[in-house]
């Protein structure tokens, strides 16, 4: 199993991850990741995540996601972006960021996990 990359720093807007360039929010998967542009699908904190926006994940094998909510709890996530994922028998978990991030860092050795991190509100 090839492993996703860990979470090394997270504070408000900075984010750090292994192998990759510092930034504000992070797409990770198994063996690698990039920064999570929201522009990309047109994602907002409302409704919030999308099911393209978590398709990648998929698309690179994650059999388990961690989506955050961002610091202050304001990010979302669309109903149909957790019913894409339940249909592939993915195991969501929905958290505020750094206990994401913390989720997220534990799974890391474990299984094909991937995230969505929003390091803001």
């Amino acid at each position: 199993m090839t492993a996703s990359p860990r979470i090394t720093h997270v504070s408000w807007g900075r984010m750090e991850v292994e192998g990759l360039p510092p930034g504000k929010d992070f797409k990770l998967y198994p063996g690698g990741g990039r920064e999570w542009d929201w522009g990309e699908h047109g994602t907002r904190h409302e409704p919030g995540i999308q099911p393209a926006d978590v398709q990648e994940l998929l698309d690179h094998g994650c059999t388990t996601v961690v989506l955050s909510r961002g610091m202050e709890l304001r990010l979302h996530t669309m109903p149909e972006t957790l019913e894409l994922l339940q249909k592939h028998g993915v195991e969501v978990h929905v958290e505020e960021t750094k206990a994401a991030v913390d989720m997220y860092n534990r799974l890391a050795a474990e299984v094909a996990v991937g995230g969505l991190f929003h390091s803001t509100c």
